[in-house]
Formats: C-alpha cells, structure tokens, sequence
C-alpha cells in the first residue's frame, strides 16, 4: 500500500506545475471498506480450480486508503482526474485444486493483491453549469485503468508447494460524473466507469455526499462498487469489491 501512494504522490509532483495554471485542484485521501466477491484461478484445468473468494478462500471485508487529484485546467485543456486504489485480501482454507503448476491438497494460505489506478482525461459540458446557475455540471471523458494484479498461493500441509503469478493490465474506460450543488457548502457527486473489451471488462460506480466544511477543507461520504472480469495470461479473474466510503480533502 506505502508503495502505491508513493507513486500517487510521484504523479501529483510531476502534474503540479501544471496546476499552477488550472482553474481548480481538488485533493483528498479516505478509507474504503471492501467486501469482496467472485471467482479466481490460475490456468484452470477443471471446476476445482476455480476458487471462490468468500467460501474457498475465507476473504473478508478489509478498509484500506485511497487517493485521488482532480485538476481543473485552462482554455481547452482537458481536466485530469487521478485516483489510486489499493486492494489486498489474505485468508486460509481448506481444499484440492490446481494452481498453475501447484497441485494444492488440503490446507492452504492465499493473498491477492489487485491495487490499481486510474487516470482520466475529461471536459465538462459547456455552458451547463452557467444555464443551471452553478448547481449542475457534466464531465464526460476517457479513464484508462491500470490493474497491477498479484495471487498467492501456499500449501500450508504436505509439501508446503506455493505458486505466484502477477499480471498487469491497462483498460481504457468510457467516464462518466455528475454533480449536483442545491446550495453552496452540499455536493452530491457520482462517477461511472465502464468498458467491455475482448475477455476483459471493467465497472465502477461511485456515489459521494459531499460538504464543504471549512473554507477550502471538505468531508464526503458515499459507497463504491467495483466489478472486475479480467481474463490475462492464464489468470481468470471475476470479482466484485463493494462498501462505503469516507474521505476528506481539499478544493482550491
């Protein structure tokens, strides 16, 4: 997770002068709590060795940090939307499966690391917000996603055989946000992602009740749901993560 937000602060040096520039940059960091889902394996022979996240792998609800940059730029300069996702899940189990060339039978650990990263070129719909006087706006763009994918598994009777295998898999994504500003200080916000290419596909939603507390500093609160169906290089996976969210931040 260090590692994740370091290249996310790595990102906002690098896109910082820039902002200097931009009509608004908004920043904030929080804590989701993930409840994951679904389906893994890795070159699947037979049903077996399709693991189940909640009953064959024990996984259960984990809040980790995440952080996102939104800048707002000038003339006709696409906005640049930033936001880093970090995953992981461990558990211990009990069954007989193939796992690549780990043949597993009878207890075992497993970890997945599936952090990721988005990065989204987008414009607002012109005029919008000036028509509904300031309490509407639209920003329609391109998100590419970047899954930076990891799964472990070690036989923890018997041989003691353990398989790794990691993937990384850029998907472009159609963006989607909405915000609704009734009055000044309340926001309701929400975020669609979404692409279906090949065997891959990719989906999130985002709903955020935003106030703005104290001049620039903000809190926010929402839910996020995740699906991912990534089919690369032998690892199958088809999982959903879904929970509520807090945050805070700040908007200049």
């Amino acid at each position: 997770m260090k590692a994740l937000l370091l290249r996310l602060i790595c990102i906002m040096v690098v896109l910082f002068p820039a902002s200097v520039y931009a009509f608004g940059l908004d920043i904030a960091v929080g804590g989701w709590r993930q409840s994951p889902a679904g389906e893994l394996g890795y070159e699947i022979q037979n049903t077996n060795d399709i693991l189940d996240l909640e009953n064959d792998l024990n996984y259960e609800d984990e809040t980790r940090f995440f952080g996102r940059v939104d800048i707002d730029m000038p003339l006709f300069i696409p906005n640049v939307y930033i936001m880093a996702t970090p995953m992981e899940f461990d558990g211990n189990g009990t069954k007989t499966f193939n796992f690549g060339d780990a043949s597993i039978s009878g207890d075992f650990y497993s970890k997945l690391t599936l952090d990721h990263y988005d990065v989204a070129l987008y414009y607002g719909i012109p005029l919008l917000e000036t028509a509904t006087f300031d309490t509407l706006n639209i920003d329609i763009g391109l998100n590419v996603r970047i899954f930076d994918l990891e799964a472990t598994v070690t036989e923890t009777s018997g041989t003691g055989v353990t398989e790794t295998e990691s993937v990384t898999v850029p998907i472009p994504m159609v963006f989607v946000a909405l915000q609704f500003r009734p009055i000044e200080a309340i926001a309701v916000e929400a975020e669609g992602r979404g692409i279906s290419i090949g065997n891959n596909k990719a989906y999130s939603l985002i709903g955020r009740l935003r106030w703005n507390a104290l001049g620039p500093f903000f809190v926010a609160a929402g839910y996020r749901y995740d699906k991912f169906d990534i089919d690369e290089d032998d690892v199958i996976v088809d999982v959903d993560f879904s929970g509520p969210f807090a945050e805070a931040g700040f908007e200049f």
